[in-house]
């Protein structure tokens, strides 16, 4: 299989000043091609670091994709850059200049002097039109590799990379098979906890499994290169029945299934709907229960100090009787110098119960850690 990596380009996005969602769409579209990603680096608009990244690319990749840069300013270097990478000038290319000029004249305006800058690209590329945006893109072959390089505008980039240049790959380095994820989703456990139970399967190979740690919940990936989406699945099924197995009821889903979804759905197919009363979360939990839009969540109110047990159970009955709910939780997390403490409290048509936690983490990780506790406590509430 193909390797690729992936270029970011931009100052900005090392300043924090833009988040790079570009990386992730590029990786996605390429794995599901059969193209291995190994490397993801960021440079900024400076043309001798970007062509010696792209130089480090081409040592070790057939595919250097890259984003931005493509722009008609002094600082937008991708076409230079490229061009120093692999030893030539940037060459004027008339109908690129024509097409620059015609995407402005969609957009009832005339394209500037500086505009001319896109119609450059390094000599005996093959150019790419941009038929949704005015910055033309290209892509340099060398004897074993490419450098494509593509606008740092997501919506012009997605466009290219599948119209443009996904077919491109298939011609060049006949891409086949695929590589495929399946993601569980766990919660209610820590990573060293399920990583005891499933050591033995982190050192497969084909499929390979590996974990992402997230405050209060747990992905465990399976990714298996294939053939086809047949064989992938083949290979995926086995393993992932014997995470299930050993993982048990901390497994809540898969792929796009979220927590709150299916704490809701949980509670729904129960018959009760659900209210919560918060306090320390800034109001997180109340907004990831109605972000489902589920008619199952009743709403939440937000407190703005975090009361002691007695005067949270007093909010949670009179909230659950105004709005006659069936199952009210309130939650109070109270960040302390040296600990945060949490206490949950339940109040449902089976019972009222109390539970008290305390986190060792990172203070600013605490809210999301409690909103996922708490989401899992209620996916995990029974009738009886």
């Amino acid at each position: 299989m193909a390797k690729a990596e992936i270029l970011t380009i931009g100052t900005e996005i090392l300043l924090g000043e833009i988040v790079d969602t570009n990386s992730r769409y590029i990786a996605r579209l390429l794995r599901d091609h059969g193209v291995d990603i190994y490397y993801l680096s960021t440079v900024g608009d400076n043309v001798e670091r970007i062509a010696d990244a792209v130089q480090q690319g081409l040592a070790r990749s057939e595919i250097i994709i890259t984003t931005g840069g493509l722009g008609p300013t002094v600082d937008d270097p991708t076409r230079e850059a490229a061009a120093l990478a692999v030893g030539v000038e940037t060459e004027f290319r008339e109908e690129l200049w024509q097409q620059v000029k015609e995407r402005f004249a969609q957009y009832g305006r005339i394209p500037t002097e500086n505009n001319r800058r896109q119609a450059y690209v390094p000599k005996g590329a093959i150019a790419v039109e941009n038929p949704v945006g005015t910055a033309p893109a290209f892509i340099v072959e060398t004897e074993n590799s490419a450098v494509i390089a593509l606008p740092g505008v997501p919506r012009e980039m997605e466009y290219l990379l599948k119209h443009e240049v996904i077919p491109y790959l298939k011609r060049r380095f006949g891409l086949q098979g695929i590589i495929k994820a399946r993601v569980l989703k766990t919660a209610g456990a820590g990573e060293s906890q399920i990583d005891e139970l499933i050591g033995d399967l982190e050192t497969l190979t084909n499929p390979t499994v590996g974990l992402a740690a997230h405050a209060g919940a747990v992905d465990v990936r399976i990714t298996v290169k294939a053939e086809d989406e047949t064989e992938a699945d083949r290979l995926i099924t086995p393993v992932e029945a014997e995470l299930r197995a050993r993982l048990g009821d901390w497994v809540f889903g898969a792929d796009k299934d979220t927590l709150e979804a299916v704490a809701l759905e949980h509670l729904a197919g129960l018959g009760w709907s659900l209210a919560v009363v918060e306090a320390g979360l800034g109001g997180r939990l109340t907004q990831k229960l109605a972000s489902t839009a589920d008619t199952t969540f009743a709403g939440g109110e937000v407190l703005t100090a975090c009361p002691d047990t007695d005067s949270l159970s007093a909010a949670c009955r009179q909230y659950r009787e105004a709005h006659q709910v069936d199952v009210c939780l309130g939650i109070s997390l109270s960040v302390l110098q040296d600990r945060v403490d949490m206490e949950i409290l339940i109040i449902s048509p089976v019972k009222e119960h109390s539970i008290s936690r305390s986190y060792g983490g990172p203070p600013l990780n605490a809210p999301r850690w409690a909103v996922n506790i708490c989401l899992d406590v209620l996916r995990k509430l029974k009738a009886r």
